[in-house]
């Protein structure tokens, strides 16, 4: 199995960091459609910031391509691609089956398909397997085979890294199971837990993130409530918190490329079988509601300190999903900046970890991404988003017109220093 040639299809936030690691030591592929991104990783740079510079030298035996070619030698193939959602929150399977149908294409008898990528419990042989199929012509389980290991990446995470959380794998029969199980094993340094089947592997994923979510929903309302009591709620929490089994969530904007959106592909999947969940989607509509609630608060404060809302100028600190990390996908800070434009106010973005490029192609907006660029401007309102350490060191003072409104999503700030806190 040792000598097994594996290719990572996808070389995103999930797929560098564990071609990386296979590449320490075996051969590998690390594949990609996105030229732009094949050219910097082969100059040894990674944008996402999973690997720092200088470290994909150490993986001598990675190669990086874009050519088909490249992969068709490969016995393994690990599948890294997103599954995002749609603008009606419905799971979007493109880049999956997109990824399935390049596999297909060079898939030979023998060949295991291991995919990493979150989906609902049967997306594996339901959806994924018939491509497999019609571009191979081969037969799922016959000529070839899969698994399933779903990814547990914490963007911007230097200590829980790929190699340090426990892998959950599976296989599509139990001799496939134990193969996949000791390819992770190679690598994994924390262990690995074989499920039993592909499905249970799914849903092990899928929930893992929907309670967070739930979690989170629930202090989101709490933070709703206290707020209309005039009670600070991390002071709540911190009291709370004393108690040894308080599982110590906080308030927030809930976005990224999980949390936010796994909760729907369990959802999608509980409606087609004719169940509509109540607790998962009540959890999703609350925190994906917070951005504009957010907004509603500061533009109170601001009428109650006596500023003119129509052409005030704000400053939204952060605009990534997650502190000091530059992973903009699904941020909901945008529903803030959307929401205070949309009474009139003039949102400036100040974000040292965000690319501006992306930002752009994505949300359709202009950031500041040096703090030279805040130099001799003054805001009605300023709104902490994200917690990127820089802005611990921000003097807010000069930054503020008299009677400014500070707003500290993240509780970063000196409480001395601020209006509200989420």
């Amino acid at each position: 199995m040792n000598q097994k040639k594996i290719a990572v299809i996808g070389l995103g936030y999930v797929g560098l960091p564990l071609a990386v690691e296979f590449g320490k030591t075996r051969p590998t592929v690390g594949f990609d459609i996105n030229k732009t991104r094949i050219k910097e990783l082969r100059e040894g740079h990674d944008r996402t910031l999973e690997i720092e510079d200088g470290e994909l030298s150490h993986a001598k035996h990675l190669v990086i391509t874009e050519n088909l070619i490249d992969i068709q030698d490969c016995e393994f193939f690990l599948i890294t691609v997103p599954t995002p959602i749609d603008k009606y929150k419905r799971p979007d399977l493109t880049p999956l089956y997109k990824a399935s149908e390049t596999v297909g294409k060079v898939l030979k008898k023998g060949d295991i398909v291991i995919y990493e990528s979150t989906v609902y419990p049967g997306a594996t042989e339901e959806d994924c397997v018939p491509v497999l199929e019609k571009h191979s012509g081969l037969k799922y389980n016959v000529d070839f085979f899969c698994g399933y290991s779903p990814e547990r990446i914490n963007p911007g995470d230097k200590v829980h890294t790929v190699t340090k959380i426990r892998k959950v794998t599976s296989g599509s029969n139990p001799e496939i199971a134990e193969e996949v199980d000791q390819l992770y094993k190679s690598i994994i340094v924390a262990g690995t837990f074989k499920a039993s089947s592909i499905r249970v592997a799914e849903a092990a994923k899928v929930i893992e993130n929907s309670q967070r979510d739930i979690n989170i929903a629930f202090v989101n309302e709490l933070a709703v409530i206290f707020n209309r009591m005039g009670i600070d709620t991390i002071e709540v929490l911190e009291a709370a918190g004393t108690k040894w089994n308080f599982l110590p969530f906080r308030p927030g904007l809930v976005g990224g490329h999980c949390i936010g959106v796994d909760p729907y592909y369990l959802t999608h999947k509980a409606q087609e079988l004719g169940y509509n969940p109540e607790i998962i989607l009540a959890g999703r509509r609350l925190n994906d509601n917070m951005g504009i609630l957010v907004a509603n608060q500061v533009i109170k404060l601001m009428i109650k300190k006596g500023h003119k809302i129509e052409g005030a100028p704000v400053l939204v600190l952060g605009i990534t999903f997650k502190e000091n990390c530059p992973d903009i996908r699904n941020s909901r800070v945008i529903d803030v900046i959307s929401e205070l434009q949309s009474f009139g106010c003039v949102v400036e973005t100040y974000d040292p970890w965000a690319d501006k490029m992306d930002v752009k192609h994505e949300y359709g907006t202009d950031i500041l991404t040096h703090l030279d660029e805040l130099k001799g401007k003054k805001y009605s309102a300023i709104v902490a988003a994200v917690a990127h350490r820089e802005f611990e060191a921000i003097d807010l003072d000069m930054l503020m017109e008299k009677n400014a409104v500070v707003y500290d999503i993240k509780a970063i700030l000196p409480k001395d220093k601020i209006d509200a806190r989420l």
